[in-house]
């Protein structure tokens, strides 16, 4: 995320949004162009989000350079590949823990096993990702043997979910409450812990939780969840210790209420965990006899026991269930990858395209596209699994529907998501399963929709948890529901501004994380009114600028950014007054255009149609 990008997101003002615009009750940025919070009706803060994504958001992913290149050769070349991955991982790493990257040259590689990247600070990369071998390099995984094979496993496969406790860690948290999005609490014994100390905040699945939430909100007996079988936890690092109050460096997705359960905290045994791990400009597809033909490779890509990992610029085609599936990964990044057709019976367990399944926590999917899954987008990892945000995300044609899954995912949020080519009416969900599958209940608690498309005949399913609640702000649908089904009639969740087009900000997890990391200036910002600010209008390929003399003279820059930060124009302009013209050609969109100058800062939003 580029830094001038944060810094005048975070400067911006409602006034400086062109055309009709609306912020929400529960966030809003003020005159200073700060995010304020309001409590919703039922007492609950909107969680910041802003942390999920590589190094806890916000943070460029690492250019490695390429330290070892190899081509296809002729049949399999899972041997061939996995040598060279060793031989690039076993390398002295840098001072940053780096040890390079793998290059796989453009062309057709056949894998007849499964690929394995156990190695912290390096990266597989391709020379693109799309279906021509000529110009991409493509993964062509063929086979059956194992029976539904991982393609790829980026991390540890071996690695156990974070339950081994360093002996003597174990705390009792004191506080009687901790608030959802809190980032402090109190603990018996402070003194067993350090400023950067990786813990785990463990809210056991006790009776009195169980009872407080309806066991599940399930229908059948045989269903019910049960006392030990759903703990909520919380991987974090202690960034604070004042007395017995630790700060950790994320919020909690979930409030800690001791009347209803003793929570904990204690130091994991983090050994095996694999960091600083990437793919890059690849495409796995799978060999399969298409229709509901499942006697082929069933995952594209695992990523296991990872932490600051990432996939760049990928596609994975013909898995039968995940592109990408994720467990016990955190602050990690998908950014520009597609997940395309899966084959497989359209049933359970199966064609979910981006999957975050057990402990997964703080992962960030960006401008990803899903086509043909059921599930295209899923939190299918129950209470382990919280804080992960899809942000300008496609799904195409979905036989079912975009949701949290099972078993109480907490904090997931839909930023800006967009359905194409309903196959159904109902797509889009946070809200009670009840009996579906194994009793999956209370799919999603503490989750948000924020500013979604799910077009005029969409429907969006939204349930208010007991202890919880989850919303659905600015979204486009034919409506918004606690009932999806007629056996189905839970209390509505929280509904802001259905319809209503120009929220603002477009984006809570971008406004977060601006807010987040927004860098103080000495020099002044100068706010005008549209009619007396930056005024630009287009004509053909050009945007022209009029109407700002920068005080002080001298050399001004104009730069353009998308609102994902991606700079799309940069250059340095003289004499406003009479105006300038830009010759640069923008696809429809929502842009921030910069003007900064020896004395003045100047941010505007421009909307391209």
């Amino acid at each position: 995320m580029h830094k001038a990008f944060l810094l005048f997101l975070s400067l911006l003002t409602v006034q400086l949004a062109i055309g009709q615009s609306w912020q929400s009750q529960l966030v809003w940025e003020d005159a200073e162009g700060r995010l304020q919070y309001s409590h919703c009706d039922k007492g609950f803060l909107l969680p910041d989000f802003s942390h999920a994504g590589y190094q806890g958001g916000g943070i460029d992913l690492p250019q490695m350079n390429v330290v070892k290149t190899i081509e296809p050769i002729a049949g399999d070349n899972t041997a061939h590949i996995q040598a060279a991955i060793n031989e690039v991982g076993t390398r002295t790493a840098n001072t940053q823990g780096l040890r390079g990257a793998l290059l796989l040259k453009a062309g057709i590689y056949e894998i007849h096993g499964t690929l394995r990247v156990p190695f912290s600070g390096m990266v597989l990369r391709g020379e693109g990702d799309g279906a021509d071998p000529t110009f991409n390099t493509v993964l062509f995984a063929k086979g059956n043997t194992p029976h539904q094979r991982d393609v790829l496993v980026v991390g540890n496969s071996s690695k156990s979910n974070w339950n081994s406790q360093i002996s003597g860690s174990k705390s009792n948290i004191t506080s009687e409450l901790v608030p959802v999005g809190t980032h402090s609490f109190d603990v018996e014994a402070a003194s067993l812990y350090t400023v950067g100390d990786q813990i785990i905040i463990y809210h056991p699945c006790s009776q009195e939780w169980l009872e407080a939430i309806d066991f599940g909100g399930v229908s059948d007996p045989n269903e019910l969840w049960s006392v030990n079988q759903f703990p909520i936890v919380f991987n974090r690092y202690i960034t604070a210790i004042d007395n017995n109050t630790l700060s950790v460096d994320a919020p909690l997705f979930y409030s800690l209420d001791k009347s209803l359960a003793q929570s904990y905290i204690y130091k994991p045994n983090m050994n095996g965990t694999v960091y600083n791990v990437g793919i890059e400009n690849l495409r796995i597809d799978i060999e399969t006899l298409g229709g509901t033909d499942e006697n082929h490779a069933w995952q594209a890509v695992r990523f296991k026991s990872c932490e600051n990992a990432w996939a760049k610029n990928c596609s994975f085609v013909h898995f039968g269930q995940s592109g990408i599936i994720t467990e016990a990964t955190t602050r990690s990044t998908f950014l520009n990858c597609n997940a395309l057709d899966p084959v497989a019976i359209i049933t359970g367990s199966r064609m979910y395209n981006f999957n975050t399944y057990l402990y997964s926590q703080l992962n960030l999917f960006e401008n990803c596209y899903a086509r043909n899954g059921r599930h295209n987008y899923i939190s299918n990892g129950t209470s382990t699994t919280s804080g992960n945000v899809f942000l300008n995300s496609i799904s195409d044609g979905a036989h079912s529907v975009n949701e949290g899954h099972r078993h109480w995912t907490s904090g997931m949020l839909f930023d800006g998501h967009e359905e194409r080519n309903l196959r159904r009416e109902f797509v889009l969900g946070l809200y009670n399963r009840v009996d579906a599958g194994t009793g999956h209940g209370w799919s999603a608690v503490h989750s948000v929709l924020w500013n979604c498309d799910v077009t005029a005949g969409g429907v969006i399913a939204l349930h208010e948890p007991p202890t919880a609640q989850n919303y659905a702000i600015g979204c486009t649908a034919k409506s918004i529901t606690g009932r999806p089904y007629s056996s189905i009639d839970f209390p509505l969740g929280y509904v802001e501004g259905t319809n209503q087009p120009g929220l603002y900000p477009e984006s809570l997890y971008l406004a977060q994380l601006s807010d987040r990391k927004g860098v103080s200036s000495s020099i002044p910002v100068v706010y005008k009114p549209l009619n007396d600010g930056l005024n630009f209008y287009l004509k053909g390929n050009s945007i022209f600028l009029t109407g700002v003399v920068m005080a002080g003279g001298g050399e001004n820059i104009v730069q353009i950014y998308d609102m994902s930060g991606r700079m799309m124009y940069s250059q340095k302009v003289y004499h406003l007054d009479q105006g300038y013209a830009l010759n640069t050609a923008l696809s429809s969109g929502v842009y921030l255009l910069t003007l900064s100058g020896s004395e003045v800062r100047y941010a505007q939003k421009i909307i391209v149609k």
